[in-house]
């Protein structure tokens, strides 16, 4: 797989000898030069003065390393945190056209009823293909439709078509922008937010991830009375110019967002920003009808290797129920769990 440079740093030399490791040698050098002096002092043993010379040397060497490679503000711990980022981030590329229209493909067969986002997918990754990009960059997607019909679902397999990691986060449960963006030092519960820290796991820089019902998500508000929300959040992120330098708030460095695949989710595009909309224009969805929750229940059956009269009892089920809107993607998916629980429960003797 290619890589990009990811953290905007200048990581100091593997081979970076210690603090110890300076003194030691700094010592040594200064007892060697006054051996073979022309006119050696009587006395060869370091004086106090020496030590505290050499000292204040080392440690004035390893400052100017450190403010050199933007890591000086930061602890020991989270310097060796960003270490995986050393010879950047792997991204995972579409290499051809015909790949780009394998993967539309299989995610139409799949979710016929997800055809305009499928299409508008397919569209951006032949153009990246196209324009020579070493990874597909795909604009960010706002999925509106109503609840059940697998726009979450959708994601998850466009992450798996791309071999990409893919991360969910619900907007619902989340404060504010703080599990996508991280949050300051300060904040009892700082940290990076879970987006770098599924890239930092990873190693992968184009991951997939999914916000849920983000018109849900609601705001935060500092001890200090200022308010954070997780839309403006998200606003450097969706444009790729700003997230290509974007700063995290919890290292105070730039990391390369540029290559993440956004997928948000909307019931209704009630309460969301105009500014939040123009970056992430959306693409209408309409309600599942019974043919494919049907044709969802073959498919999904036949990929968990179900008998055929288990996967037609669950068909039947959908087509007694008169009005599709009552049986979501959620329902069948039950539905199935329950037939494979029933088939691998132990027998009792």
């Amino acid at each position: 797989m290619p890589r990009i440079p990811f953290a905007d740093v200048r990581f100091p030399p593997e081979n970076l000898p210690t603090e110890f490791e300076l003194n030691t040698r700094l010592k040594r050098f200064l007892w060697r030069y006054r051996e073979n002096m022309e006119n050696p002092p009587d006395e060869l043993s370091l004086s106090e003065e020496d030590r505290a010379k050499i000292e204040r040397r080392a440690q004035k060497y390893l400052r100017a390393v450190a403010n050199q490679s933007g890591l000086a503000h930061l602890d020991r711990k989270d310097r060796a945190r960003l270490e995986v980022f050393r010879n950047g981030a792997e991204i995972q590329p579409v290499e051809t056209e015909h790949r780009a229209d394998e993967i539309a493909s299989a995610i139409h067969t799949a979710m016929p009823w997800m055809a305009p986002a499928t299409d508008r997918l397919w569209r951006d990754m032949r153009a990246s293909v196209r324009n020579g990009d070493p990874a597909p960059r795909l604009r960010p997607m706002l999925l509106v439709g109503p609840p059940g019909i697998g726009k979450s679902h959708w994601a998850r397999l466009l992450g798996d078509l791309l071999c990409v990691p893919t991360t969910i986060i619900e907007a619902t449960g989340e404060p504010a922008s703080f599990a996508v963006t991280g949050s300051q030092r300060g904040w009892g519960s700082a940290s990076p937010g879970k987006v770098l820290d599924g890239i930092m796991a990873s190693q992968i820089g184009n991951p997939v991830i999914v916000i849920d019902e983000i018109e849900k998500a609601g705001d935060v508000q500092s001890s200090g009375g200022q308010r954070f929300s997780l839309t403006e959040g998200l606003l450097p992120l969706l444009e790729r110019t700003t997230a290509r330098h974007w700063s995290c708030p919890y290292f105070r460095i730039g990391f390369d967002m540029s290559w993440i695949t956004w997928i948000l989710t909307a019931n209704s595009l009630h309460g969301l920003p105009v500014p939040f909309l123009s970056r992430c224009p959306p693409t209408e969805l309409t309600a599942l009808t019974q043919e494919h929750l049907i044709g969802f229940a073959e498919q999904e059956g036949a990929r968990r290797d179900l008998p055929q009269d288990a996967v037609d009892a669950v068909k039947e089920v959908i087509e007694a129920i008169r009005t599709p809107h009552h049986v979501s993607l959620r329902s069948v998916i039950r539905m199935l769990d329950a037939v494979e629980q029933a088939m691998n429960r132990p027998l009792l003797h």
